[in-house]
């Protein structure tokens, strides 16, 4: 009878001895989880910051990569996709030309037509961009270099890097050069002022099938007034890249 009772006081003592372990593993486990959220984000902000710094050296404001993050969601959304993609979209599009950090000024500002050489080295940054974000296993980022690499592959297969066309092209590129396009007519460039809503609508309609999906084109014109209204919001709200990581 003592050897039963000592067998199941050692029962219970290795009984507790294991939740104790499992309490343990799974306080590292959500600790080793919060550090990696953690670090995730604060590459992400880096990266963020290293695309403001592209930007700036094309547009003063550098609310259009801001911008582009919230009407690729947008496009994203009336497209049917999940509201998870969309997310991962909005906090991946912003980076898609991350590359121009690498093109010397006197091309980028250029306010002439480029020569063919300094064209050649203009359609590098999609690539340049790639290779700075990496190939990491982290989804957001993984997103964002497939959209710095493919959002200037065109359509009908006459873009750059690749050449690929229609569905070869993923989503998030296709969507990420439509919003881009719009974005950026409807801005000030350092050659050009900007186009009126309308202008631009036309002169995307018109590139239908050719640059752009035309599923995707279709999506946007059917949501234009929406999508139009958040630009003007992101504008005048200006939200912060914290903004861009964290919302919901």
């Amino acid at each position: 009878m003592p050897v039963q009772g000592e067998a199941r006081c050692f029962d219970e003592a290795a009984a507790r001895q294991m939740e104790l372990f499992v309490q343990d593993f799974g306080r590292m486990y959500r600790e080793r989880n919060d550090a990696l959220r953690e670090v995730t984000r604060a590459h992400h902000g880096a990266l963020l910051q290293l695309s403001a710094a592209a930007e700036l050296k094309d547009d003063d404001t550098g609310v259009h990569i801001v911008r582009i993050g919230y009407l690729a969601e947008a496009l994203a959304l009336a497209l049917d996709q999940s509201a998870g993609y969309a997310r991962m979209l909005r906090k991946a599009a912003p980076m898609h030309d991350i590359g121009k950090i690498g093109i010397p000024d006197h091309v980028l500002k250029k306010p002439g037509p480029l020569t063919p050489d300094e064209r050649q080295l203009m359609n590098r940054h999609a690539a340049m961009g790639a290779e700075i974000l990496g190939r990491s296993h982290i989804p957001v980022f993984r997103m964002a270099a497939e959209v710095a690499v493919t959002h200037h592959e065109r359509w009908d297969g006459s873009g750059y890097p690749a050449g690929l066309s229609g569905d070869a092209i993923p989503l998030s590129g296709r969507i990420t050069a439509v919003v881009d396009f719009f974005d950026a007519l409807t801005m000030d460039r350092v050659y050009r002022r900007a186009f009126s809503v309308e202008t631009a609508l036309e002169m995307l309609a018109a590139e239908k099938g050719r640059a752009f999906d035309p599923a995707v084109v279709d999506a946007f014109l059917a949501n234009a007034a929406d999508i139009d209204a958040l630009r003007c919001r992101v504008t005048l709200e200006r939200p912060s890249f914290d903004d861009l990581i964290d919302s919901p």
